[in-house]
């Protein structure tokens, strides 16, 4: 059958998204929101429809990622909103843009507690509660704006998620917008920075001994504005794990993802002349309360709060981290033909890491060394809050571009590997894809499996399996409590890909595991790696 067209609100606020060019959304049909599913096969939009509004959630930040656009997850009202908040939770820690979309009571029902369907009591607060700013819109006119004024934030403030709640009668109502009001708005210009912070911060680099670069989420955009100045400084680099590859983490001058580990950290503690671009410097990506520089400090944000946030500014600058590094750059003028080089200490500093990551778990980094060594230079590869991810792989791993890697360093969840897997393969076709997750956070979105095989998606998933939640049951030891809750009960992992419709692999060497990957990478699909860690070897 075919649809009928009708220009409810519904229809006018998804073909606004569709003027800023968003073509994927995420999410659930309900009964309550399907006129936001009416218009998309007319106006050309491809539902992704997952088996848990979370994952919906995480699929859409996955697909921000590689696209660069807001996420846009559709949800139904009550539980389907609430499961989804703690995807929105993860996009606001991180600073991610991500639209939540859902009907909420016909106007004048609000707080009725009469008992109707999906009834909450206060879903706006809710959600208001954990985005960026939630709105409950009374006409078609307020809901178009309300995504203009989105799409404004993403632009020009810190990238965060928004909500939008549209009365299940407004949500079905038609209008007569015109075209003209749903089209997209060109942003607001890029600030400029101020001309006397970048010449002070130009003399204090030009004059440094010792500079250093942090570079965290906020300089995602301006890899080649970065790489420029350091080479032009010969200031090794330093990433936050949202930064991971902005810098081309073979490049000679790049010190990788590695703030966390202290032989990193301290080059940037200890620079004479430290640059922190687009970092909040919270404990999450440091694992220490604070950097505490020694140096002089600079700080560039395009939001002014931030600029002292963790760690004082001797000289910020409000700007976007392009436009800053470029206006640097540009003052520090040609570098001499005898610049000293300024890199000699990089190599030892990487050594350092590499024993210290080793010395933190010797199995996770051995275990991230065979699992880098197999998979495709240009993987994406997501993973979540697991032992493989923050005491190997995103250590170990080395990518050449930005969103390489999706991951939640603050936020710290599980479940967000395989949906963030998805999103990124519906998002970006051609590289390959994988999810590097533990056992006990594979089962938080074990679901999302058949909506890899429904998608037709090429997405390999590597389940390392240390028997359940290995970091939980050594902290209860370290706080002498027997180890209770943590030892999990496995599925047969290889058995259970099989039935959703993939292919099961189970590895024990490491000759294995690359077997496996190049035949998953070459026959498609769904595919499931099962890498036992007590009986794997090397």
């Amino acid at each position: 059958m075919e649809t009928r067209a009708a220009r409810t609100t519904g229809w006018v606020l998804i073909e606004t998204l569709r003027n800023y060019g968003v073509d994927t959304v995420f999410g659930i049909p309900g009964t309550h929101n399907l006129e936001f599913y009416r218009p998309l096969t007319a106006l050309g939009v491809h539902p992704v429809t997952t088996r848990h509004e979370q994952g919906a959630g995480y699929a859409a930040d996955g697909w921000s990622l590689q696209t660069g656009k807001p996420g846009v997850v559709i949800t139904t009202s009550g539980p389907g909103l609430l499961n989804a908040l703690s995807a929105a939770g993860t996009a606001y820690c991180e600073s991610r843009p991500m639209i939540l979309l859902s009907p909420g009571p016909a106007r004048g029902r609000e707080f009725a507690d009469v008992g109707t369907l999906h009834e909450t009591k206060d879903q706006l607060g809710a959600a208001s509660a954990i985005v960026e700013w939630g709105r409950r819109v009374q006409s078609a006119e307020e809901a178009v704006q309300a995504v203009h004024d989105a799409f404004a934030l993403f632009a020009t403030g810190r990238p965060r998620p928004v909500y939008i709640e549209v009365p299940l009668d407004l949500l079905e109502e038609e209008t007569e917008l015109s075209a003209e009001s749903l089209a997209a708005r060109a942003p607001a210009a890029a600030t400029a920075p101020e001309a006397a912070a970048v010449a002070e911060a130009a003399r204090l680099l030009a004059g440094a001994t010792d500079p250093v670069i942090l570079a965290g989420g906020g300089s995602r955009g301006a890899t080649d504005e970065l790489r420029a100045l350091a080479e032009r400084l010969g200031a090794p680099v330093v990433t936050t794990l949202n930064a991971k590859g902005v810098l081309d983490e073979r490049h000679p001058l790049s010190l990788g993802s590695n703030l966390r580990l202290a032989a990193a950290r301290n080059r940037a503690r200890d620079a004479d002349v430290l640059l922190v671009v687009g970092s909040k410097l919270g404990e999450a990506e440091l694992w220490v309360e604070a950097l505490e520089a020694r140096g002089h400090v600079i700080r560039i944000d395009r939001v002014a709060s931030q600029l002292d946030k963790n760690q004082a500014a001797e000289v910020g600058i409000v700007a976007d981290a392009p436009v800053a590094l470029a206006a640097i750059v540009a003052a520090l003028g040609d570098a001499s033909a005898d610049a000293p080089s300024r890199d000699a200490r990089v190599p030892e500093t990487l050594e350092a890491v590499a024993v210290e990551c080793a010395e933190l778990s010797a199995i996770n980094t051995a275990l991230a060394d065979v699992i880098a060594a197999a998979l495709p230079d240009d993987a994406i590869v997501t993973t979540d809050s697991s032992q493989i991810a923050y005491w190997g792989l995103l250590n170990r791993l080395q990518v050449a571009t930005p969103n390489s890697t999706p991951y939640m360093a603050t936020y710290a969840t599980l479940g967000y590997g395989l949906p963030a897997a998805i999103g990124s393969r519906v998002a970006r076709p051609d590289r390959p894809v994988f999810a590097v997750v533990g056992d006990g956070a594979l089962m938080f979105s074990l679901q999302e499996f058949i909506t890899v095989v429904e998608q037709r998606l090429d997405v390999t998933v590597i389940v390392v399996d240390n028997g359940g939640y290995a970091e939980i049951k050594q902290n209860e030891v370290d706080a002498d409590i027997a180890p209770i809750g943590v030892d999990l009960v496995q599925p047969d992992w290889a058995a259970v890909a099989d039935a959703f419709g993939g292919a099961g692999h189970r590895v024990g060497t490491s000759a294995e595991l690359a077997e496996a990957v190049a035949a998953a990478s070459t026959s498609g699909g769904l595919h499931v790696i099962h890498l036992p860690q007590s009986t794997f070897t090397n």
